[in-house]
């Protein structure tokens, strides 16, 4: 096992991007949705335009722009704005948006699909160490993303607990503190250099795992580790191996 990493009491994961395929699963729920009301948009580019929003947001209220909103609200003004540019009707009239439909659509971030590696990886990871999400997104939506994509969690912390988004420090330190252990006993796994940067700025741990293809097919940002991060591997299953994690029976 990596010397660093040999008396952390807790992984906590980041988990669009890092656990799940977001992309994808806002592709897929969006196709449909943009047929029938005819709105004339490559779903993959509706999924990418869609997450461009996520991080201006979340800044919002990160400034004290705005007080504290959960993730699925900060979605929700999201996603109208992206369907106002190209079109959408949300009036009354013949045609309009149903907000029924609005409401199910903001719901695909609890729909999306583990990567191949993940749910193995996890659960043998779990085998050795107590996991959880550590994530921007709020409870609720990491329960049901969780049931969905079978993510085994002992916990579900980050951003609505700490009423505060990453990467500001209270979104590491008060999910440490809720489960009672100083933060270098603490190990964040991310796909995204930026947090771990946060992460390690608080004294967590951190772990990088590879995720080339979370922007799609031309993805030219956090490819490569760009720090001394305590452990890199390319998945899941990879990590398992490095931190001693016994195999799955078959």
């Amino acid at each position: 096992m990596t010397t660093s990493l040999q008396h952390i009491g807790f992984l906590g994961f980041d988990v669009f991007g890092t656990v799940v395929d977001w992309r994808s699963g806002v592709a897929r729920a969006a196709r449909p949705f943009l047929e029938r009301y005819g709105i004339d948009v490559d779903p993959f580019d509706f999924a990418d335009e869609w997450r461009s929003l996520y991080q201006p947001a979340m800044q919002a209220v990160r400034s004290g722009e705005r007080p504290w909103v959960r993730l699925d609200v900060l979605q929700r003004e999201n996603l109208e704005t992206v369907l106002a540019r190209h079109g959408a009707d949300f009036g009354a009239e013949f045609g309009a948006i149903e907000g029924a439909d609005l409401a199910d659509l903001n719901r695909a971030w609890e729909r999306l699909d583990p990567w191949p590696d993940a749910v193995e990886g996890l659960t043998r990871l779990k085998r050795r160490f107590p996991i959880g999400a550590l994530s921007n997104s709020h409870i609720a939506g990491m329960l049901y993303l969780s049931r969905f994509g079978g993510l085994p969690w002992d916990a579900i912390l980050g951003a609505e607990i700490a009423r505060s988004y990453k990467p500001q420090p209270q979104a590491y330190l008060k999910s440490a503190e809720a489960i009672g252990l100083p933060p270098h006993e603490v190990a964040l796994v991310a796909a995204h250099n930026d947090d771990l940067q946060a992460a390690r700025a608080c004294g967590f741990r951190t772990v990088f795992v590879r995720r080339p293809r979370e922007h799609g097919p031309k993805q030219s940002t956090d490819l490569v580790p760009e720090h001394d991060w305590d452990a890199v591997a390319d998945s899941l299953i990879e990590l398992a191996d490095l931190l001693g994690c016994p195999q799955l029976s078959r």
